[in-house]
C-alpha cells in the first residue's frame, strides 16, 4: 500500500550538492551527543592557490576514506550530476496597490511579477514585458526586454530601476563516455535597467558571476544574491585537480583570489564556492562587493533587515561520527551581517534536524528561532530552537508530534504556529515569550493539513493546504481537494478552526502550496485570491461509491476570489484565462499551459490576473471584465 502523504526528507547526495551555499564560521561545538567528541570548525583563509588546491584534494580523499558517499571520481575523473532547471498593500500612495507577498517587511523578494501601482513588469518565458496597467482602460504593452538563453528569471523594481536576476543556460563541456551529457558550467547575471521611459528601458549595468543563483533579497537600494559554483573543474583527475575560482565579469571584472576565500577546515565529498554579492541598483557607478566562501552543500535562507541566515545540512556528522553511535541529522546555521554594501559572516551554530522552508525560521528581538524535523531509527520528531546572535542554543522544545513531520510554520512575535501531519493535522500554538523556555500553549487536531500559514490578524491565522481522508487501514491519509482554513488563536490553549472551504476533489492543486508569492490577501478589503487548478470527480463512474484514492478530472484553472472575514469564507467567483473549445484550451488545464494563471494583484478597485500569455483586469466589486491585454 502506497503512502499518500509525502515525506519531506533531505537527500545527502551529489545531485543535491549542486545547490551549495558556502559560508565561513566561527568555532562549532553545538548540539553534540553525549560521549561524542565535538566537531570544531575555525574560520580560516588560504595563503596561496597551492594551499587551496591541496586542501580540496586532501579533504575529498579523507571524506572518501571515511566512507560517506562516494568521491565524485570515475575512472580518475570528476563526475557532475545534472541540476534540474526549474503582498502587502502599499499605503498612503496614489493609487493604492498590492505588492509581492513577502515574509519580512522591508526585505523584498524577487518574483516573476512586480507592480508600482501604474505599470506591470512581467517575466514570461525568456522575456520581460512592461505594461501600462492603470487606469485599466488605457492598459497596453509598452516594451519587451529579450533575455534569450536564460532560465529561473526573477525581478525587482526600485523606483525607476528594474533589476533582473537569472541563470544563463549552461555551456556544455566536451562530452566523454563516463560523464554523459550532463557536464556543464553556468553563470548568473544581475542586469539593471533604467526604466524612466517605460517604453524604452535602457541597460545600465551588468554583473555576471560563475555558478547558479541560489537566492536573493533586496533591502533598500541593495540586491543581495547568493551564487553557488563547483570548486573543482569536471575535467580534473585524482592527481591533478583544477580549481575553478569564482569570477565576476560584466561591467566589473574580477577573479577572486584564494587569499580572499574563507573556509571551514572539515572534509567533504565535494566542495563548492559560494559568493554573496551586493549590488547597488540605484548607483551604477558603485562597484559590487562580495564575500566568497568554501564548504559543503546548502539548503535555505532567511533574511531580516540586518542579517542573512543560511542553513546547511551537515554531512560531516556522518563522516566524523560514524563509529560513535547512530548518526543524526543536523543543520548548520550561518549568520551574515548585511549593512548596505558590507557583507560580514559573524556567527555559526547548529541544531538537530532539517528545515522545511524559509517560514521555519525567524529573527525577533535579538534571537533566531528555527523549527526542524528530525528522522531517527524510531521515526520522525519535531523541534523548536531559540538561538542568540552568536548562534548558541539558549532554549529548545523537542520531540513534538512523534512520527509526524512539519508541513508549515509561521513565527509571529512571541508565538510560533506549527502544523505537523501524518494522519490528522495537529495545529500547535507555541509560546516563545521566554526565549529560554519555549512551551506548547495549545493544539488542535483536525482533518487535513496546511502547507502555508499566513497571519489574518494577531489572533487569527489563514491556512492553505489539502483536506484528507484517513485510511481505513494503515497509519496514513488520502489527500483530497485544496483546503482553506481560518484558525482562531485568541484562546491560545484552545485554538479553533472557525471556517474552512474545500476546493475540488483529489487532484486539485494551487501554486500557493509551494510558492507563497502566489498568495494575495488584504484584510481591509476582505479579499483573498488564490490561483487554483480544479479537479472534480464524476460520481457516475463509481456506482458503488467514490473511493478516497480516486482522482478527479481537471475541469477549470484560474483565480478563485473569496470574501474572507471572521464570519467565514465566501467564494465570490472565478477568473480564468482559458476560453473557448479549441484544442489549446482543452490542453490548457495542465500546468504547462501559457494561460495558467500564476499571480494576481490589485490596483485601486481593479483585480489583475496574470498568465504567461494574458493579463485580465476585472472589477474588484463585481468581478466584471474591464479589459485584457494579450502578450505576444
Amino acid at each position: 500500500m502506497q503512502r499518500e502523504i509525502r515525506k519531506k526528507t533531505v537527500t545527502y547526495g551529489i545531485a543535491a550538492m549542486l545547490l551549495a551555499v558556502l559560508l565561513s564560521a566561527i568555532v562549532y561545538n553545538f548540539g553534540v551527543q553525549p560521549g561524542i567528541p565535538p566537531v570544531f570548525s575555525e574560520l580560516k583563509t588560504f595563503s596561496s592557490y597551492r594551499e587551496l588546491e591541496n586542501f580540496l584534494k586532501e579533504g575529498m580523499e579523507q571524506a572518501n576514506r571515511l566512507g560517506v558517499g562516494n568521491l565524485p571520481f570515475r575512472d580518475g575523473q570528476i563526475v557532475f550530476a545534472l541540476e534540474d532547471a526549474k503582498g502587502a498593500t502599499v499605503p498612503g500612495t496614489a493609487p493604492e496597490y498590492s505588492t509581492t507577498n513577502i515574509q519580512v517587511a522591508g526585505v523584498d523578494e524577487a518574483d516573476i511579477i512586480k507592480t508600482d501601482g501604474e505599470y506591470l513588469y512581467i517575466v514570461s518565458g525568456p522575456n520581460i514585458y512592461i505594461l501600462k496597467a492603470y487606469p485599466p482602460n488605457q492598459a497596453e504593452l509598452l516594451s519587451k526586454i529579450e533575455l534569450n538563453e536564460t532560465y529561473g528569471t526573477q525581478i525587482y523594481v526600485n523606483e525607476d530601476k528594474l533589476a533582473i536576476l537569472g541563470n544563463n543556460y549552461p555551456s556544455y563541456l566536451e562530452e566523454k563516455l563516463w560523464i554523459g551529457p550532463y557536464v556543464y558550467t553556468e553563470e548568473i547575471f544581475v542586469r539593471v535597467y533604467d526604466i524612466t521611459d517605460r517604453a524604452n528601458p535602457v541597460l545600465t549595468r551588468t554583473v555576471i558571476l560563475n555558478g547558479t543563483l541560489s537566492g536573493s533579497r533586496m533591502i533598500g537600494n541593495y540586491v543581495y544574491a547568493v551564487v553557488n559554483q563547483p570548486a573543482v573543474h569536471p575535467n580534473s583527475n585524482e592527481t591533478d585537480l583544477e580549481v575553478m575560482l569564482p569570477k565576476i565579469s560584466g561591467d566589473y571584472v574580477k577573479e577572486v583570489q584564494p587569499t580572499e576565500i574563507r573556509y571551514v577546515d572539515t572534509p567533504d565529498v565535494f566542495y563548492y564556492f559560494t559568493t554573496v554579492v551586493a549590488v547597488n541598483v540605484r548607483n551604477d557607478a558603485q562597484k559590487p562587493t562580495y564575500e566568497p566562501f568554501l564548504t559543503g552543500q546548502t539548503a535555505l535562507m532567511y533574511v531580516s533587515l540586518s542579517n542573512m541566515y543560511l542553513v546547511v545540512p551537515n554531512t560531516n556528522l556522518w563522516i566524523l561520527r560514524e563509529n560513535a553511535g547512530e548518526p543524526r541529522e543536523e543543520t548548520l546555521i550561518y549568520r551574515v551581517k548585511l549593512d548596505q554594501e558590507k557583507i560580514d559572516a559573524e556567527a555559526e551554530g547548529a541544531v538537530s534536524g532539517y528545515v522545511l522552508n524559509q517560514f521555519s525560521m525567524d529573527e525577533y528581538k535579538g534571537f533566531f528561532r528555527i523549527a526542524t524535523t528530525e528522522w531517527t531509527s524510531e521515526g520522525s520528531k519535531n523541534n523548536i530552537f531559540v538561538l542568540n546572535m552568536s548562534l548558541s542554543v539558549v532554549g529548545k522544545l523537542e520531540n513534538l508530534a512523534p512520527r509526524e513531520t512539519i508541513y508549515s510554520a509561521r513565527f509571529m512575535g512571541d508565538r510560533c504556529y506549527l502544523v505537523t501531519f501524518r494522519k490528522v493535522d495537529p495545529f500547535f500554538v507555541i509560546d516563545l515569550q521566554n526565549p529560554n523556555n519555549p512551551k506548547v500553549l495549545g493544539k488542535l487536531k483536525i482533518t487535513g493539513y496546511s502547507d502555508y500559514l499566513h497571519p489574518y490578524d494577531e489572533k487569527h491565522i489563514i491556512g492553505i493546504g489539502k483536506e484528507t481522508v484517513a485510511a481505513e487501514q494503515g497509519d496514513f491519509a488520502w489527500y483530497q481537494g485544496v483546503k482553506i482554513s481560518l484558525f482562531d488563536v485568541s484562546n491560545v490553549s484552545k485554538p479553533v478552526e472557525i471556517a474552512k472551504y474545500e476546493i475540488g476533489d483529489r487532484g486539485t492543486d494551487s501554486p500557493i502550496l509551494r510558492d507563497h508569492k502566489a498568495f494575495l490577501f488584504d484584510k481591509s478589503k476582505n479579499l483573498l485570491v488564490i490561483p487554483v487548478l480544479v479537479a472534480e470527480i464524476d460520481e457516475t463512474k463509481y456506482p458503488y461509491g467514490v473511493p478516497p484514492d480516486a482522482y478527479g478530472d481537471f475541469v477549470w484553472q484560474g483565480a478563485y476570489v473569496f470574501d474572507i472575514s471572521l464570519d467565514g469564507l465566501v467564494l465570490r467567483g472565478g477568473i480564468t484565462h482559458l476560453e473557448g473549445d479549441d484544442e489549446l484550451t482543452k490542453s490548457g488545464y495542465y500546468f504547462d499551459s501559457p494561460y495558467y494563471v500564476k499571480r494576481s494583484l490589485y490596483i485601486e478597485n481593479v483585480l489583475y490576473t496574470i498568465s504567461d500569455k494574458k493579463i485580465k483586469m476585472n472589477s474588484l466589486e463585481t468581478l466584471d471584465l474591464i479589459n485584457e491585454v494579450q502578450l505576444p
